[in-house]
């Protein structure tokens, strides 16, 4: 018996709502914008990508940053407008909407298994409580795919992740946490 993949019901909500908009176009044309921080992930891939209208030739991007002080939102920004003005959108803006907070779980299955590929271990990766990580958490490490491994610091590269170093390989890497 094969097992049925069963997707998160926040990014079901996601893709039925970019799937039923009437500016699917601009939906996919934002999917050139990546991350300046992970350029492999896509702002929708990333889950900050919330919302896109028209309102007669005028443009609303809505984005909701990983974390409420993340440095990358203005390069983000200015590359929404410049994609968007690259394709002839003159008249457009970006919102930052902080509610609700950005989640983890907004993040598409493909972005997690970029994010993988590109040495982070994604969110589910790692064996996290509901108050963060403890001292003895484990995360999968991305590059030999080992459980042997420890959690250096909370934080890593940025706030949004947590530095692990593997057993296996001696590998350091970052652990998207879970939000």
């Amino acid at each position: 018996m094969s097992a049925i993949s069963l997707m998160p019901e926040e990014h079901y909500h996601r893709l039925r709502q970019r799937d039923a908009s009437e500016v699917r176009a601009l939906w996919d044309l934002l999917d050139e914008v990546k991350d300046p921080e992970i350029p492999v992930l896509s702002i929708w891939d990333l889950g900050i990508l919330r919302d896109i209208e028209r309102r007669g030739e005028h443009i609303i991007v809505t984005i909701t940053p990983t974390y409420s002080g993340c440095p990358a939102m203005d390069t983000i920004t200015e590359d929404i407008a410049a994609a968007l003005s690259a394709k002839g959108y003159s008249s457009h803006e970006v919102k930052v909407q902080l509610s609700p907070a950005w989640s983890s779980e907004w993040m598409s299955p493909e972005g997690r298994r970029k994010l993988r590929n590109y040495g982070v271990a994604p969110p589910e990766d790692a064996d996290a409580t509901e108050d963060g990580l403890t001292p003895d958490a484990h995360a999968l490490c991305p590059h030999c795919g080992s459980s042997d491994t420890r959690l250096l610091s909370e934080f890593g590269s940025t706030a949004c992740k947590a530095l692990f170093q593997c057993q296996a390989c001696r590998e350091t890497f970052d652990y998207f946490k879970k939000i």
